[in-house]
C-alpha cells in the first residue's frame, strides 16, 4: 500500500531574479514499512522533495498525497495539523525545546493532541525506555550528549505512531558510532513496528542500511537501487 504519492512535482525557487527549478516534475512512491532514502550532492532537491512529502512546503506544478490525504493546496492550519496527525520528524539540528526535559519534549506532541496526562505520561517513558534512555528522562537537553539528543528527538518522531517519520541529515552532528547505533534503532523501529522512514542524506551509512535509495541530481530523480 503506497503511503506517499508524489505526481509530476516542480518547484521553482527565486534567487536574485533567477529562477532555481529545485524539482523538475519528479515522480515517486512510498510504500508503507519502507526503510528509503534520498541521496544526492547539494542543490539536487533531495531536502526539497523531503519538505515536499512533509507539508513544509508545496509543489509549483504537481500532486502529493501522505497517508490517503492530498496535501497539494491545503490551507497552513490544515498542514499543520496534517504534520500532527500523520507525520513525525528528524531533524540535523535536534530540534529539542531546551527548557523541557526529555520526557517532557516527547510528550509534547501528545499533548497537542489531547492525550490524558497519566495516558502520555506512561506512553513517553516506554518509548524513552525503547530508544535506550531509561532513566533520562528528566533531564534537559543541555545534559544529554548528541546522540541522546537525537534518541529524544526519534522517540519523540515515533511518539504518536505516525504514518511516516522523515529523517533530514539525522547523523549529520553525530560521530561515527553514535551515528551508527541511532540508525540500527530506526531500523529496529522500522523491522518491529512498521514504522515508515524516509531519509534526505549525504551519508553513506544511511545508504548502506537503506532497503531503497532513490539518487536525485539537479531536481530530477536519475536512478533508484532496491536491495534486500
Amino acid at each position: 500500500m503506497s503511503i506517499v504519492n508524489v505526481e509530476n512535482a516542480s518547484r521553482i525557487y527565486r534567487q536574485d531574479a533567477i529562477a532555481v527549478k529545485a524539482l523538475d516534475n519528479v515522480s515517486v512512491s512510498i510504500e508503507a514499512g519502507e526503510f528509503i532514502t534520498l541521496v544526492g550532492p547539494s542543490g539536487s532537491g533531495k531536502t526539497t522533495l523531503l519538505n515536499q512529502i512533509g507539508a513544509l512546503d508545496e509543489p509549483d506544478a504537481g500532486r502529493i498525497q501522505v497517508a490517503g490525504e492530498e496535501i497539494t493546496g491545503l490551507s497552513r492550519k490544515k498542514r499543520t495539523t496534517l504534520r500532527l496527525w500523520k507525520i513525525g520528524f528528524v531533524f540535523q539540528e535536534y530540534n529539542l525545546i531546551g527548557v523541557l526535559s526529555a520526557q517532557e519534549n516527547v510528550e509534547y506532541v501528545l499533548m497537542l493532541r489531547g492525550v490524558p496526562f497519566r495516558e502520555r505520561r506512561a506512553e513517553t517513558r516506554s518509548i524513552l525506555a525503547e530508544v535506550g534512555l531509561h532513566g533520562m528522562e528528566q533531564r534537559l537537553p543541555h545534559e544529554l550528549s548528541g546522540g541522546q539528543q537525537q534518541r529524544v528527538a526519534v522517540a519523540r518522531a515515533i511518539v504518536s505512531k505516525p504514518a511516516i517519520v522523515l529523517a533530514d541529515e539525522p547523523t549529520a552532528n553525530l560521530d561515527s558510532t553514535t551515528g551508527a547505533a541511532l540508525l540500527d534503532l530506526m531500523r529496529k523501529l522500522n523491522a518491529e513496528h512498521g514504522i515508515t522512514f524516509v531519509f534526505s542524506t549525504h551519508d553513506p551509512m544511511v545508504m548502506e542500511r537503506a532497503r531503497r535509495v532513490i539518487h536525485l541530481k539537479d531536481g530530477r530523480i536519475e536512478r533508484e537501487e532496491r536491495r534486500q
